[in-house]
């Protein structure tokens, strides 16, 4: 059986919200792909070109500092007025969890897969968004990287959170994902309580690493955990509007 396509949308250093926009369309388009009209499998574009395939990611540095909440943990109009007054925007974000940041030298990741048709429950889903993250951290050398059992998420080194996962699976077909520290100001996550953890900390792969880690520096060995974890092939798009 050949490898399911996953197309991979490179956006670079963008506002966040133009990385939920492309994320949407990718979401309507796989949405899209279930229809009856839909062949099961490669299908032929306009032209007799070959259909782009129906998952994708959606990788993107966010090119400013910004507040995100999920299902809980808006915060209150004070709060929210001195994050905004620091120069932070602030989205709410049809995921689950509490607020965290967003910002530049931070890698975000938003698989959007078909766990219907991949027959993978969603906690499964996630221990595979964690178990990507830990492969990369072990190709970088970080190989006191973990995970912790549930009701925790992400990839922590010790009792400091590397990366942070927050998924929305609609009709199972997932969106959001994952925020990795790459070389991130942490010190914008002194003004909240990230992810509602209290007593827990923040760090990056700069700061474990002793050297400076950009965001560009993760992307293949990124892609090559990706890939090996979802058991996929990667079709490059550099286009969002496609």
């Amino acid at each position: 059986m050949s490898r399911r396509a996953v197309r991979v949308l490179r956006l670079g250093a963008v506002p966040y919200a133009e990385a939920l926009r492309v994320q949407e369309r990718c979401v309507a388009a796989a949405r899209a792909a279930r229809g009856p009209a839909a062949p099961p499998g490669p299908a032929a574009g306009r032209g007799g070109a070959e259909a782009l395939p129906a998952e994708s990611v959606v990788l993107s540095e966010p090119a400013q500092p910004v507040y995100t909440w999920g299902l809980r943990g808006a915060p209150g109009a004070a709060a929210a007025a001195a994050l905004r007054a620091r120069g932070a925007a602030l989205v709410a974000a049809r995921r689950g969890g509490h607020i965290t940041f967003h910002g530049p030298g931070q890698l975000l990741a938003f698989p959007v897969l078909d766990l219907r048709r991949r027959r993978l429950p969603l906690r499964a889903y996630v221990a595979g968004l964690e178990a990507l993250v830990l492969r990369l951290c072990r190709r970088l050398g970080l190989g006191a990287a973990r995970a912790l059992p549930p009701p925790f998420t992400g990839v922590w080194m010790g009792d400091s959170k590397l990366c942070a996962i927050g998924v929305h699976c609609g009709n199972h077909i997932t969106s959001h994902g994952l925020a990795l520290n790459c070389c991130t100001d942490l010190s914008w996550f002194e003004h909240i309580v990230p992810c509602g953890l209290e007593g827990k900390g923040v760090t990056s792969l700069s700061r474990e690493l002793g050297q400076h880690v950009a965001v560009s520096h993760v992307l293949e060995p990124f892609l090559d955990s990706f890939q090996e974890v979802f058991d996929c092939t990667l079709v490059f798009s550099e286009d969002p509007g496609d």
